[in-house]
């Protein structure tokens, strides 16, 4: 086929990136190597607008044991045990097909954590919609639902917490981060590289055919009102043979015959030839005649770009082969010898006795163009969004704005959602989905893993890099409040159009706040992704950087949940009393206004009150702790309150000054601060805690039994209803806006 410059822009390269390949080349590209360089050289796979601004996370800790670079990061774990955990999107595929999108999205990040040679034993996801009054956005959510319990549920691994959000900017482009974490032994772990000339290369899997080809080019450019006719560009999964997959995978795994596995992920043979090759700085040669096809007369172009889902290319020993074709077959799983690794620095693939691509591998990888994008502030920012918003004084009675509050799709239940999920398969799943973070017992030992993913779209929106900080030491808050030592963090950094000044400026300031909060807090970043181009005719999704966390709890038994435990237990609030409505949840839903200023993180206090926290639980003083975030003090009240299996009240008594509105006492947002519990015969030891720790502190109340009640100093109720009519009105809501 003929080369032309309609063609070369169909590929989404620049005349500057095709200047380059003939460069590399000498010569023209055949039509295979310039769709090989189009997926390598897209944003999705290059990283090229991104890569000079990530280089600032740290990526190095006491527990980390492989950091960026691979399939997904490890942490150590103790008992010669490893997690191996990491963050994807599926953003694009689950606008165009919101099933098939998540699923195979789910399938693609258990496959990032199995290829390193751990079990899976956990998933959670963040997903962002757009008000559900639309009937498109019910329609998504209801897909993208269906699609992760579909994939996860097939393949046996728990979904065991997660987060949603709904705002207007996700109207043309959901975000859909899905996340997963294994356990392995630490001297076990499988990497991608490729080493020993003459070993042969292996396809094992799934047979290709023509779905998704094209998928990482997609990824990597915005919508328009033509997103609907991309479905081809959508893989298709099939969570069973991923488990035959996983299990092969698995039975390998214990020879010592691989040297090398990589998951055909994005960009397909493409991608994982490539990298093996790169990261072990070796070549690789593969014949496409010998490569399992499910359709007929699949060109060459085909067969490199497709992403068919469920394979693995795996680099055996020399005289291993059989044993590898033998361990697949037997799981009634595809397996062939397609190639060997050579020497000199190139991917050359052949067809049959015809070479249709060679290409220097390096140049496709370390060598890919990297891009200083122009940055200016937004326009937005250059308004009064920062002065302090003015809200006036409230009626007496909040009562009837508190329940519409707590039933809006943002504060309400997800158990509509939840409900769909197998959580409790495997049986290691300790909290279900509701409280701070997840936590998964590791069997054989008395730890567990706790895990949370956070984001802050309408912080990030109004300052990018305070909120970006705000979101990784709310993912921090979560897991100290079930008692557990954060060790790591993985992230999906969602945004626009990065040849965009003003969205370049937004990426590079979250960037900057990520990095300077994990070093402040001492969370290497192990592993990610970046998903630009997140919008649809022009419109970007608000800057939404979401923080994947993983920590460690030494004594499981020892962990505790959000949730009151019984009545007459104290109710204590402790950490920052500044709070206002700046940048709050309660500002945006209620008021429909978003301005800042953005509440400030202070990370020595953060990094004070958290371990104070695990210390606390540690020491059996609590009974319950939960973080305060999204929707203030009341709604962290209220959320305490509102266990599922056992509700319980609430009698609290807030203090109250001229100076503050109620709105801004009961709703307004800062940090570091927690709601914990104790018992009526721990009160005092608990006191003599948080004084000898020069903390801030306020006893609140006490747990009661049918009445959620907030009152003033002199006993005046502000919010009274009982907790059955609360939960009513919180556990329902969702399901009555999706069922219409």
């Amino acid at each position: 086929m003929k080369i032309s410059q309609k063609l070369i822009a169909e590929h989404g390269l620049s005349r500057s990136e095709y200047a380059q390949i003939l460069e590399i080349l000498g010569r023209e590209p055949t039509y295979t190597e310039l769709g090989i360089f189009s997926v390598m050289w897209s944003e999705h796979c290059s990283y090229k607008s991104s890569r000079l601004l990530l280089a600032q996370f740290p990526t190095q800790g006491k527990h980390v044991l492989q950091g960026p670079g691979e399939n997904a990061g490890a942490v150590t774990i103790g008992d010669g045990l490893a997690a191996v955990f990491k963050m994807e999107s599926h953003n694009h595929p689950s606008f165009i097909e919101p099933y098939q999108g998540a699923a195979t999205g789910v399938g693609g990040i258990l496959r990032d954590i199995f290829t390193m040679g751990a079990r899976p034993v956990a998933s959670l996801n963040s997903l962002h919609f757009g008000p559900l009054d639309i009937p498109k956005n019910r329609y998504l959510l209801s897909g993208v639902v269906a699609g992760i319990a579909g994939y996860g549920n097939c393949m046996g691994i728990p979904t065991v917490g997660g987060e949603v959000y709904f705002h207007e900017s996700f109207n043309g482009n959901p975000i859909i981060n899905v996340f997963s974490l294994g356990v392995v032994k630490a001297d076990r772990i499988f990497l991608g590289r490729g080493q020993g000339v003459g070993n042969p290369v292996l396809y094992v899997g799934s047979k290709t055919g023509r779905d998704g080809i094209h998928g990482a080019t997609m990824a990597s450019e915005e919508f328009d009102e033509t997103s609907e006719e991309r479905r081809p560009t959508v893989q298709v999964g099939d969570p069973f043979t991923e488990k035959c997959l996983l299990e092969a995978c698995q039975e390998l795994m214990q020879t010592n015959a691989i040297v090398a596995i990589q998951d055909m992920g994005a960009a397909g043979l493409t991608c994982s030839t490539v990298e093996i090759s790169s990261r072990g700085g070796v070549g690789m040669e593969i014949d496409l005649d010998l490569v399992p096809q499910r359709e007929s007369m699949m060109s060459c172009y085909d067969l490199m770009l497709s992403e068919s889902q469920e394979r693995m290319l795996i680099v055996a020993h020399q005289g291993q082969e059989q044993k590898v074709i033998d361990t697949f077959t037997k799981w009634g799983l595809e397996a062939s010898n397609i190639g060997k690794i050579i020497e000199e620095d190139l991917l050359v693939v052949r067809q049959g006795s015809e070479i249709v691509a060679q290409i220097p591998a390096s140049q496709l990888t370390d060598q890919a163009p990297v891009y200083r994008r122009p940055r200016k502030i937004p326009a937005r920012l250059r308004k009064k969004l920062h002065s302090p918003p003015q809200v006036a004084q409230e009626q007496a009675d909040l009562t009837p704005q508190f329940l519409e509050f707590m039933s809006h799709p943002a504060l309400a239940s997800k158990e509509w959602i939840f409900e769909q999920y197998d959580h409790m398969v495997r049986t290691n799943t300790v909290q279900r989905p509701g409280s701070d973070s997840a936590l998964i017992r590791i069997k054989g030992t008395s730890k567990a893993l706790a895990m949370t993913v956070d984001s802050n779209p309408l912080q990030c929106y109004l300052d990018p890099y305070q909120g970006s900080i705000n979101t990784v030491c709310e993912a921090a808050r979560n897991l100290s409040a079930s008692g557990a030592e954060p060790l790591a963090l993985t992230d999906c950094l969602n945004f626009g159009n990065p040849e965009r000044p003003d969205v370049m400026w937004e990426f590079a300031q979250a960037v900057k706040g990520i990095a300077h909060a994990c070093r402040s807090l001492d969370i290497p970043v192990i592993s990610g992704n970046v998903s630009f181009y997140n919008e649809t005719l022009g419109l970007p999704i608000y800057p939404t950087p979401t923080i994947g966390m993983v920590g460690l709890i030494d004594d499981v038994d020892k962990a505790v949940s959000i949730y009151f435990k019984q009545p007459t237990d104290r109710i204590f609030l402790i950490g920052s009393l500044t709070v206002h409505l700046g940048a709050s949840l309660y500002l945006h839903l209620m008021k429909g206004r978003t301005q800042g200023p953005t509440p400030k993180s202070h990370l020595k206090k953060e990094k004070k009150y958290q371990k104070a926290i695990r210390d606390l639980i540690q020491a059996e003083l609590l009974q319950s702790a939960h973080d305060i975030s999204d929707g203030g003090l009341a709604s962290a009240l209220a959320e305490c309150c509102l266990n599922i299996q056992s509700p319980l009240g609430a009698d609290i008594q807030v203090d109250f000054t001229p100076t503050e509105t109620w709105s801004e006492v009961l709703f307004g947002e800062g940090y570091p601060r927690f709601i914990i519990s104790c018992s009526a015969e721990k009160r005092r030891d608990l006191q003599i805690f948080l004084r000898k720790k020069r903390l801030t502190f306020i006893e609140l109340g006490a747990v009661a039994g049918e009445q959620f009640r907030i009152a003033d100093v002199t006993g005046e109720p502000i919010i009274s209803v009982p907790v059955t009519d609360l939960m009513l009105s919180w556990r329902t809501s969702l399901k009555r806006t999706l069922e219409g």
